[in-house]
């Protein structure tokens, strides 16, 4: 009876590290803030265009790049803490004016020229990291063979995959090209097969792309590096941009 007790505390005692070491995402950022939303905001805003993204980790193409800039620019609006021009559309935009202004239009209507507005700081992105399996094998502490992969694995029902992903975010004055700020942004993600607790990290819809990750520790590592990404831009933008 006390071989079997003793037993049993040892794996709750293995349930226990395996729950905290394992199954939490991380985030990593220069100035170590956490993953939490930023909290509500209803002062001024500032004005600001986020470029393409530079896609430079070899296993992410260009339309992640263009699904994770979409997440950024949704993140960004929804923070409430800045005005964000959308310069990809610039060009329909233009040709709508153009019509406005042409006598095929409908006098009095539609868009009117020289109202387009600037944005004062630039927000560039480059995926340098981008591992949806960083790391794999059999669930429990220390992989195959041991008493984790053995009776813990069996427990979990399945394979753990450590998802990884990182961002380097600059600032750039549109005044003067100077790079105000930069920092790497970097998120990571360990769970079984199958994801748990993906709400906790925001509404937002994955970009375009990237539906291919939902529900996996890679989706995880993806909304931890956006929600970082908005937390640096907000606090990093020196307070006399916010000004309208």
């Amino acid at each position: 009876m006390r071989r079997i007790t003793s037993f049993l505390g040892i794996l709750l005692l293995i349930l226990g590290f395996s729950g905290c070491a394992s199954f939490q995402p991380s985030a990593q950022v220069d100035n170590n803030a956490g993953a939490q939303p930023l909290p509500p905001y209803s002062g001024p805003k500032a004005r600001i265009a986020v470029a393409d993204f530079d896609v430079k980790a070899a296993k992410a193409g260009g339309q992640i790049g263009t699904g994770l800039r979409e997440m950024l620019v949704t993140a960004l609006i929804n923070s409430n803490r800045f005005s964000v021009l959308e310069r990809q559309a610039l060009g329909a935009v233009m040709q709508e004016q153009e019509l406005s202004a042409s006598g095929a239009a409908q006098q009095g209507t539609g868009p009117q020229r020289g109202q387009i507005k600037t944005a004062d700081l630039i927000v560039t992105a480059a995926v340098t990291e981008f591992e949806p399996e960083a790391s794999g094998g059999a669930a429990g502490i220390g992989g195959g063979g041991s008493v984790g992969s053995g009776i813990l694995g069996g427990l979990l029902g399945g394979s753990m995959n450590k998802a990884h992903m990182a961002l380097d975010i600059r600032i750039i004055d549109a005044s003067t090209s100077e790079v105000l700020a930069a920092t790497r942004v970097q998120g990571q993600a360990t769970d079984v097969a199958g994801g748990v607790g993906i709400g906790y990290f925001g509404g937002f819809a994955l970009g375009a792309g990237l539906g291919g990750y939902a529900n996996t520790p890679m989706e995880k590592a993806i909304r931890v590096c956006i929600i970082e990404a908005v937390r640096y831009i907000s606090q990093t933008i020196p307070a006399n941009f916010y000004k309208y």
